[in-house]
This record gives structure tokens, C-alpha cells and sequence, in this order.
């Protein structure tokens, strides 16, 4: 494992870092700092964007043909790294690009890969992932959503449930069952569709933390032509492996406040039995989550390396999201209870932190669902990487109409 950037890497951070400083400056000059979820702040998360196609630095590992730079996986990774220091990330377009998008690169016929790729990568249009669904829960391959043939179309209708930002995307990718009589995982098709049809409809979801980040979506007898068709019928859940891996592999790196932040917090509070930064159990989680935060550095630092060598990275992603997620839930609860009577303030310019820990608080626990829940990546690390074996599945050869609905 190498820490250090070669003399190549280190000189496109440089590079980066360079313009990142100018470029950051002048976005911020002529958008200034909006507020999330106005408009404004969309489109200034556009035009930043955009600012970084023309300069080849969005979606750098992919073809300059479709917009991207060209360039390779640590680039992105060093280009990432720096770009969040310079505080100009915007989420709009994390599920689409790294999700969505690479998915219909590699499914979708030739017209429409032209069609959609670069306007995605300039921030142009939004893409997102319509997968969850009530009945479902974790397991996505139990959904519900019909999709029927007429002709030359499909017909869908259904309802999906915690889709991100459905209701200011354009499009997205939809899983739905085309084949009742298959096992559940036999019976998938995947498609495109356009989320301003009016079959479709978006219900924004009012969370805990105040936001409106998820939605149901409904569809009523939304047509939708068979060239709109990712993969193979019925190949649904090989398609969708595709997306689900590159899902872990963003929702692992989400970030949050850690061990500094509670750290500079406990220097200001007291409790009962004096500072807090005096209190034995206080130290003792900070000692646990500080060995945490080394483990996913140099986990993370593993994974750079591969990436750096051009190898592909191993179950680092799955691992790190079930110790970032769950150290993040753990971390915020702690900071919250000991600031006392002053943990229930949630506005910003009130709350210690600015509120750092009360929305972490309220955000975490759906990291831990999120991309996989905790469950599912640790059946995942058990049968994969240590070669235990498998989960009993009664139902794997059961054809989906004739599974059990508990009604």
C-alpha cells in the first residue's frame, strides 16, 4: 500500500487544486451561496457543472466522445478529494452519474447513449433510481410494479417509495416485473422513462430532518416504447447488480461530522460529573470512534492504491459503509445527549455546531438503509469475501405469482 501520489498524481493535483481555486472563486462571484432546494441553488449546482465538463473534470474516468475527461479512476478519486476542500459539491447529480447513467452506457442501444450521456454529464438533465418499493423493503427483487406488453410498448403501473430527488429529476431507471410466472429474480425488466410523463407521479416525502429529499412515485398506465428497454427481457436483476454496486460503492463514502468535531464540542460542555472531556465513558467512545476513523482511512487508502495500479477494488466499499453509517448514528446520538437541554435546537444559527450533529442525527439512520442495508452487506461480506455459506432461500425457484403476500 502506497500513501504517497506519484510524481503523475501529484502533479494533476496540483493541477486540480489550481483551478479549482480560480474557478471556485468565480462560480461563487456570480452565484453566491443559495440556499438548498431553491432554485437558485440548483442552478448554480448546474453551472458548476457545466463549468466542469468544459474543463474535462466531470465524470473524468469516462470517454471524452461523450463528454467526460478521459482520464482514470485515481484522477477522480484525487479531483474529489480536492473539490471537497474547496467546498463547491453539489448532490444533484450523484445518483445520475454514478448510478443511473453508467448503467444506460452500458444497456442501452447506440441512439440512445448519444441521446442522454452528455447532457448528463453537463448537468443538463437529472437522473434517478426507482427501485425501493413498499411491499419490498430491502429486498428489491420482491417489487411489485407491473410492466405489460402492448405491441410495441409496455405499459407499467405501481408505486416505488424513497426515490431520490424524483421530483425535480427528468429521468430515470426503473426496475418493474414483465413475468409473474418466473422466480422473483427471473422476472425483471429494466427501463428508461421520463419523469415529467403525467403517469407519473411524485409524492415528496416530509422527513424528520425537515427536508424533502425522497419520494413515492406512483404509475398509472405509463407507456413506455420497448426501445426504452435496459437489457434483455426478464435480465432485470443482472442489470440491476450493475447499479446496485455502484450505488455501495457512493453511499460508502458518504461523509459527516467525526471525532474532531465531537471532540472540539466536549471542550465547552459539562455534565454531571464535570467536563465531558473528563468523563472516562465520554473518552472511551472517543477512543472507539477515532481506531474506527483510522480503519476506514486506510481502507479507503487501500482502495486508492488499487485504483492508482488500475486494479479493481474489493469489498472495501460494503465494509466501510457498515462501519461509516453506524459509527455516524452512534457519533451524532452521543453529541446531541451531552449537549443537554440545548440537543433539541435544530436551527442552525441557534444550535452548538450549527446543528451539525442534530441533522446528522436525524440523517443517519438512513444511511444504514440506504444503498444496502446493514444486513444485507454483511450477508454480502459473509458469502463473498469469507465464503460462508449462504443465507437459506426458500423461495429461489418459487415462480413470483405464487409466493405468500402475509394478507
Amino acid at each position: 500500500m502506497d500513501f504517497n501520489d506519484s510524481p503523475e498524481e501529484a502533479a494533476y493535483r496540483e493541477n486540480a487544486r489550481a483551478w479549482l481555486a480560480e474557478n471556485a472563486a468565480a462560480h461563487r462571484a456570480e452565484h453566491g451561496e443559495p440556499k438548498q432546494t431553491t432554485p437558485e441553488h440548483m442552478a448554480a449546482a448546474k453551472a458548476w457543472q457545466a463549468r466542469k465538463a468544459a474543463a474535462a473534470y466531470a465524470c473524468i474516468t469516462w470517454p471524452a466522445a461523450v463528454g467526460g475527461g478521459g482520464g482514470t479512476p485515481i484522477q477522480s478519486v484525487i479531483f474529489g478529494q480536492e473539490e471537497a476542500k474547496a467546498g463547491v459539491s453539489y448532490g444533484y447529480f450523484t445518483i445520475g452519474l454514478g448510478m443511473c447513467v453508467p448503467t444506460v452506457m452500458a444497456f442501452a442501444d447506440e441512439a440512445t447513449k448519444q441521446r442522454f450521456v452528455s447532457p448528463a454529464v453537463k448537468g443538463e438533465e437529472i437522473w434517478c433510481q426507482l427501485f425501493s418499493e413498499p411491499a419490498g423493503g430491502s429486498d428489491v427483487a420482491a417489487l411489485r410494479t407491473r410492466a405489460v406488453r402492448d405491441g410495441d410498448d409496455w405499459v407499467i403501473n405501481g408505486q416505488k417509495v424513497w426515490t431520490t430527488g424524483a421530483h425535480y429529476c427528468d429521468y430515470g431507471i426503473v426496475l418493474v416485473r414483465t413475468d409473474p410466472d418466473a422466480p422473483k429474480h427471473k422476472g425483471l425488466t429494466m427501463f428508461w422513462i421520463d419523469m415529467r410523463d403525467p403517469a407519473v407521479e411524485c409524492r415528496p416525502i416530509h422527513q424528520m430532518s425537515g427536508g424533502r429529499e425522497f419520494n413515492e412515485v406512483y404509475f398509472t398506465d405509463l407507456r413506455v416504447k420497448d426501445s426504452q428497454r435496459l437489457g434483455a427481457v426478464g435480465e432485470g436483476w443482472k442489470v440491476a447488480l450493475v447499479t446496485l454496486m455502484n450505488e455501495r460503492l457512493a453511499v460508502g463514502g458518504s461523509a459527516g461530522p467525526d471525532y474532531r468535531q465531537v471532540m472540539e464540542l466536549a471542550r465547552g460542555l459539562s455534565g454531571a460529573n464535570g467536563p465531558a472531556l473528563k468523563d472516562a465513558a465520554f473518552r472511551e467512545k472517543l477512543a472507539d470512534w477515532y481506531v474506527n476513523s483510522q480503519g476506514l482511512k486506510f481502507t479507503r487508502f487501500r482502495t486508492m492504491t488499487a485504483l492508482s495500479r488500475g486494479q479493481t477494488p474489493g469489498p472495501e466499499s460494503s465494509i466501510g459503509k457498515i462501519i461509516a453509517a453506524n459509527q455516524l448514528q452512534d457519533l451524532a446520538n452521543t453529541a446531541v445527549e451531552a449537549q443537554g437541554e440545548y440537543g433539541i435546537l435544530t436551527d442552525p444559527s441557534l444550535a452548538p455546531m450549527e446543528a451539525a450533529f442534530q441533522q446528522s442525527l436525524m440523517w443517519a439512520p438512513g444511511l444504514r438503509i440506504a444503498g444496502g442495508t446493514d444486513e444485507i452487506l454483511k450477508n454480502i461480506i459473509a458469502e463473498r469475501v469469507l465464503g460462508l455459506p449462504g443465507d437459506v432461500r426458500v423461495d429461489k425457484d418459487v415462480a413470483f405469482k405464487d409466493m405468500p403476500t402475509g394478507r
